[in-house]
């Protein structure tokens, strides 16, 4: 799932990933990190980013899901990144076990 998630890291547009209701100007968006490690029975995704895009982590720790279950190579990550479809979403993670961290301003 962290091998996969790499594809996602960087300045993309990410329109897979976005919700159809999101209503940000531009589907571009720059991931600056995006780690995926298991810790005993959970698998804790961190997201680093200025911003993201209305649904965009649940988006992708759907597909990393996907990766995890054996469901998709790693590969259909960022195959479904160049799509720029919402069309290539694999599975739009439940809000439930997503937490907002921390935010980080500089001074």
């Amino acid at each position: 799932m962290h091998r996969a998630a790499q594809a996602l890291v960087g300045r993309h547009d990410f329109t897979t990933f976005r919700s159809v209701h999101c209503q940000a100007a531009s589907p571009l968006k720059t991931l600056d990190r995006l780690a995926v490690r298991r810790e005993g029975e959970h698998v804790l995704v961190e997201a680093e980013a200025r911003s993201f895009l209305h649904h965009q982590v649940r988006s992708m720790v759907g597909c990393l899901v996907l990766v995890g279950l054996g469901r998709w190579p790693e590969e259909r990550v960022a195959e479904a990144l160049a799509a720029r479809d919402r069309k290539a979403l694999g599975l739009n993670a439940p809000p439930d076990g997503l937490f907002f961290t921390a935010a980080h301003y500089s001074a």
